[in-house]
């Protein structure tokens, strides 16, 4: 997989870390959580293209995520699961109808976000040490 598409996808994370900031800022915590999630999913997505690897499903990228990295000590046992509950809880605020996402719940996913993206940062080709995170992005 070329480097520079590996590159785009990681800064597509940074993005979404730093969108899930402004958005919980603005009061609106369900869109905060969405992005974090989406920030954990670009990340995800960037370390399986360095491998190779695309889908077109998300559970596909979680699938592989927890059965080649997380099962097999590449990523600790808390990605896995801040993943997952990310996915979860982006289902709640994109299609909860009545129910939201509170502000602790987008904080925590905010933070759970950046703390996958500092799991997976290592595990990129050398060469996205390059790309530079926006100030507020935290990782």
């Amino acid at each position: 997989m070329p480097r520079h598409e590996i590159a785009e996808m990681w800064q597509r994370a940074l993005d979404a870390l730093r969108a899930a900031n402004t958005l919980l800022t603005a009061g609106f915590p369900d869109f905060a959580a969405s992005r974090a999630y989406y920030a954990a999913y670009y990340a995800a997505s960037a370390l399986l293209l360095a491998t190779g690897h695309t889908f077109t499903k998300h559970r596909g990228v979680l699938t592989v995520i927890h059965r080649d990295y997380v099962r097999t000590g590449h990523l600790p046992v808390e990605a896995g699961r801040i993943i997952s509950s990310l996915f979860d809880l982006r289902a709640l605020g994109d299609y909860g109808g009545a129910a939201h996402v509170s502000d602790g719940e987008a904080r925590l996913a905010i933070a759970e976000a950046q703390q996958f993206l500092m799991a997976v940062k290592p595990l990129l080709p050398s060469t996205l040490a390059e790309i530079n995170p926006p100030p507020d992005a935290g990782v």
